[in-house]
């Protein structure tokens, strides 16, 4: 095709798409707290930038389902709730457990070792109370176990499932005393993988992702009907507000 040859090329991302990544970032690892309103007149001076990429990046996360609206009145970052758990959890155990038994499984020692790894900082971010840690080794355990399957759509469906799922997951090993067992279950699942088998290795994350579903709604349920209450009462000034962007940013 025919490109121009005094195009200026583009150094970084568009300022909205930079905007877009970074309220989903905040809102995903509770930066912005579940319930909490967001105004975008105080996210544009935060991050140094006008209010309409703010107010795009809404729409976007509006569609997603990570903020809801009410026009003219307030936006306020959605809660997390059972129906996150019903909707994503029996997709994941479906998905995993079917790359296993379809493809190739991650017998290589490296891999293992990897995935040994992602579930010792999972153990050690429960002991230290840091769910956000956790729930982004729990991901990585994951991630190395689809990537080596091998399945390029499997994969690429989880991908875009996993910005809700960490939300889920935060919440999951956020308090809840049971979310070791996670952990247990992974190492079922390491012990499978070592024996090469791939119809157990199915069956141990397949199993793995229902008893963490279970696990999951029974914590949404005792926290769910605290959130817009937490939300609303917390004070501003106990947690870190967003980073301002650089003076090159702006827009």
């Amino acid at each position: 095709m025919p490109v121009p040859g005094d195009i200026e090329k583009l150094a970084r991302p568009p300022i909205r798409e930079e905007v877009y990544v970074a309220l989903r970032e905040w809102i995903v690892d509770g930066t912005l707290h579940p319930g909490e309103q967001v105004r975008d007149y105080e996210l544009a001076v935060a991050l140094g930038v006008s209010r309409t990429p703010i107010r795009e990046a809404f729409r976007r996360l509006e569609d997603e389902g990570l903020v809801q609206t009410a026009t003219n009145r307030w936006t306020r970052v959605a809660p997390v709730n059972v129906r996150d758990a019903h909707d994503i959890y029996p997709i994941m155990w479906a998905l995993e457990s079917l790359a296993l038994m379809r493809s190739r499984i991650p017998s290589g020692e490296p891999e293992r070792a990897a995935m040994a790894a992602a579930n010792a900082r999972i153990r050690a971010a429960l002991l230290n109370g840091s769910p956000v840690e956790a729930a982004a080794a729990d991901e990585h355990f994951h991630s190395i176990l689809l990537s080596e399957t091998g399945n390029d759509e499997i994969i690429r469906i989880v991908r875009n499932l996993r910005v809700k799922l960490r939300r889920v997951a935060i919440a999951y090993f956020d308090g809840n005393i049971v979310a070791e067992q996670s952990a247990v279950e992974h190492d079922a699942i390491l012990n499978a993988l070592r024996m090469e088998t791939p119809a157990q290795a199915a069956q141990a994350v397949e199993s793995h992702w229902q008893r963490s579903y279970q696990r999951s709604l029974e914590h949404l349920r005792q926290t769910a009907p605290q959130v817009h209450a937490a939300a609303d009462t917390h004070p501003r000034g106990d947690r870190t507000r967003p980073r301002p962007f650089s003076a090159s940013h702006r827009a």
